[in-house]
């Protein structure tokens, strides 16, 4: 594969006549993410805050045991590149990519990196929806916003891309102008692991829808709540989808559970909660 690199101002001007691969090496910031072989962090260029994502290879390991795994690689940040642009193109708002670099013909040793805009002020929808259980919002904001994420997950699978990290805390509440019923924006965040395909597979759809039901359990949505967001996200009659899609009902309450335990077992202290 050919080296890549894509520059929107300010960087540029900035880098002009530099080497992009040692200049954004350069930038610092608060560190968000450090694991082996990529680091995350906010920084701040004239002014105006920025996240970037530096990915210096997964090593042949990881490689061989995703693909043991039947699962492909992600080998650096030009996935997440690729599918910002892809949401772009389906009109599911998200982050604004400025920066993105590859080079490397070795994949298990690429250097890639990827600087969005900060998107602020914001909060995202687990903190947004958090204290709901006690002090519900409007019927009509808790309606709309449930219209949007369906909107939006819907556009994304019918356009090819399932994320594989689907939960509130990565759909980004925008909160300038204050949000109302009638005059909301999300984005979401996070697509480094998203898949892009023609077609959505049915399985990894599941997977995706799953894993949002999974974060909305104890946010405080009833059944209706819950069945808005399907008839939503089909775009059909609620009667369709509920003589349609049964087994994948099922799938979400059963799966829904199963995550919740997990989480429970791994997260809450012995002892602690009933």
């Amino acid at each position: 594969m050919r080296d890549e690199l894509r520059l929107a101002p300010p960087f540029d001007r900035l880098w002009a006549g530099q080497d992009a691969f040692a200049a954004v090496d350069r930038l610092e910031g608060e560190i968000f993410r450090e694991l082996d072989g990529r680091r995350t962090f906010r920084t701040e260029v004239e002014g105006r805050g920025y996240f970037v994502k530096i990915h210096r290879g997964v090593g042949w390991g990881e490689i061989v045991k995703n693909l043991v795994s039947l699962r492909l690689p992600v080998l650096g940040a030009g996935n997440e590149w690729r599918a910002i642009r892809r949401l772009e193109e389906l009109g599911v708002d998200t982050m604004c990519a400025v920066v993105y670099g590859r080079r490397g013909a070795n994949p298990a040793r690429e250097h890639s990196f990827i600087v969005t805009e900060e998107l602020a002020p914001t909060v995202s929808l687990e903190d947004f929806c958090r204290d709901w259980p006690t002090q519900p919002p409007a019927p009509a904001l808790k309606r709309a916003l449930i219209r949007r994420v369906a909107a939006m997950v819907g556009a994304m699978h019918r356009g090819g891309v399932n994320h594989r990290d689907c939960y509130l805390c990565h759909f980004l509440l925008h909160l300038d102008p204050a949000p109302t019923a009638a005059a909301l924006k999300l984005s979401v965040i996070d697509l480094h692991r998203a898949q892009i395909r023609g077609q959505t597979p049915r399985r990894w759809r599941d997977k995706d829808l799953a894993g949002l039901y999974f974060s909305a359990l104890e946010i405080g949505l009833t059944q209706r709540d819950r069945l808005r967001f399907l008839r939503d996200y089909f775009g059909r009659p609620l009667r369709e989808v509920l003589r349609d899609e049964q087994a994948l009902i099922a799938h979400l309450n059963a799966e829904g559970e199963r995550l919740l335990a997990k989480y429970r077992r791994k997260y809450q202290p012995a002892g602690d909660g009933a």
